[in-house]
């Protein structure tokens, strides 16, 4: 039963509006306050998970879960034993690949650009399930850059020092198929997808040759690694530096908007100091009926940790609605000349809200600790003298 005299007492010191419950609105404000910082903290939050989770499966739809090559850049048969017992676990999985550099022309303009030679596209870049001989995909940026469109016939000519010995470059004609857009300027602005047979044509590789292999099932990657002169390379190895720059902004992001629910902690042990300043001849009136001081005191902490549960679910749902705005609209955008994408991305974390929530009560609970101990030495007759 005192539990919930405790929390009647509690409602009604932090919701009542009297004449004199200027405490009401210290509540109301220290709970916007903790909203506030609850909300910049989880949109902090979600937008550097947004901007990992994107990155991170664009970069995996291009390099595949990981890429095995020759350590000197050399090609090999696909009859070598290594990459045949490779390719052997899952054909559909363990795609085999070339790669080097050409100059693509179209009209009086030419353009450097890197050939990736594989028979089935990128499925983030293209629905084609197949890249027939003849035809090509390129980036929207060289496609801007040569005005190109879709059905243009452009030319390829070799620039590798595989050339044969003749020292005629090799020229081949492809119609444009597809222009397609990653948002990854290094991409868009430099790489073309042609078939396997017309890359080994046109870099003058032997047949059955290939760069190396894509794996796009992580289950697959070798367990024990590879034997030299192979090596293998994780998509999160070759962009290590751009990862761990992601990981270096992380934490002080989480600090400096962290520190915005520590002033709405602040305003929390304030607004309660208040309380207890403003309801002090009523508090002396339920001590001197007989209320004990462990009631009392939960009476506050309970206000305390109601502020808390209120700023958090405030600040989680608007958060949400803010996350939900900017993934249905797009409406804020970033340039994508200097960035992986044209738009801020956001990643809604279902943990980190739970997370932010229960410490966010916690550390409210704490927080409301702080002035409540003062009431224990509170004069009983100083604050009933005038009643």
């Amino acid at each position: 039963m005192k539990k919930f005299i405790s929390l009647k007492l509690a409602l009604r010191f932090l919701f009542f509006r009297g004449s004199d419950s200027f405490s009401s609105y210290a509540s109301f404000l220290a709970i916007g306050g903790l909203g506030i910082g609850i909300c910049s903290l989880l949109l902090t939050s979600s937008i550097i998970n947004g901007f990992h989770d994107t990155v991170s499966n664009k970069l995996l739809s291009f390099e595949g879960s990981g890429r095995l090559g020759h350590i000197f850049g050399k090609t090999a048969s696909i009859k070598n034993p290594t990459i045949d017992s490779l390719i052997s676990k899952s054909p559909q999985s363990i795609i085999p690949f070339t790669s080097g550099i050409s100059l693509m022309r179209y009209g009086p303009l030419s353009e450097g650009v890197v050939i990736e030679g594989l028979d089935i596209p990128p499925s983030a870049i293209s629905k084609l399930k197949k890249i027939e001989n003849g035809n090509i995909l390129i980036g929207k940026g060289i496609a801007l850059s040569l005005n190109v469109k879709v059905g243009d016939k452009v030319y390829l000519q070799c620039i590798s020092p595989k050339q044969s010995l003749s020292n005629i470059p090799i020229i081949k004609s492809f119609i444009v198929n597809e222009i397609f857009y990653s948002g990854l300027q290094e991409y868009d602005n430099s790489l073309v997808y042609i078939s396997l047979d017309d890359s080994r044509s046109i870099l003058s590789l032997q047949d059955n040759h290939l760069s190396g292999l894509i794996f796009f099932d992580q289950k697959f990657i070798p367990a024990n690694g590879v034997k030299y002169p192979f090596y293998f390379e994780t998509w999160k190895e070759k962009h290590a530096l751009l990862f761990e720059w992601i990981n270096i902004q992380r934490w002080p992001a989480y600090i400096m908007f962290s520190l915005i629910a520590v002033v709405g902690l602040v305003n929390l042990i304030a607004a309660i100091a208040m309380i207890i300043i403003e309801k002090t001849n009523q508090i002396g009136i339920l001590i001197a009926q007989g209320l004990p001081f462990s009631a009392l005191k939960n009476i506050f902490m309970i206000q305390g940790s109601f502020i808390g549960l209120c700023g958090g679910l405030i600040g989680g749902c608007l958060a949400a609605v803010l996350i939900f705005i900017q993934l249905q609209y797009e409406i804020l955008k970033i340039p994508s000349d200097i960035y992986f994408m044209d738009h801020i991305p956001v990643s809604f974390d279902y943990m980190m809200f739970l997370g932010t929530l229960i410490i966010s009560f916690f550390l409210s609970l704490l927080a409301s600790w702080f002035p409540v101990r003062k009431i224990a030495s509170l004069n009983t007759e100083n604050a009933l003298r005038y009643e």
